[in-house]
């Protein structure tokens, strides 16, 4: 969905593999450069903001993530605004700079 295209000015895409062993294998396979390509910003491998710890998100700031848990204060203050969705979504919305159906993006 990412390759040759761009996230949108004001957005920003952050990946942060699971492990090392799958931030090697994505990058064997090609697929983390496409994302480097697109403008994603490669985080270590490690949970960090998605678990709450580390950088974590402004108030008032509106985030779409692919993490499988959702509470007020996990990925900073309570004001944040946090949508869980699928991978195809995320990427769809960091193409078009709003949360976006990925078809609006596959078609």
């Amino acid at each position: 969905m990412l390759r040759g295209r761009r996230v949108a000015a004001g957005v920003r895409l952050l990946v942060a593999p699971a492990s090392h062993a799958d931030r090697d294998t994505a990058a064997a396979e090609g697929t983390l450069q496409v994302l480097l390509d697109a403008g994603a910003q490669l985080l270590p491998s490690a949970c960090g903001v998605c678990a709450g710890y580390g950088e974590s998100f402004a108030a008032n700031e509106t985030v779409i993530s692919s993490t499988a848990r959702n509470y007020k204060g996990r990925m900073g203050p309570p004001g944040t605004q946090v949508y869980l969705a699928s991978p195809y979504t995320v990427a769809a919305s960091a193409i078009a700079g709003r949360i976006a159906d990925p078809r609006e993006v596959l078609a």
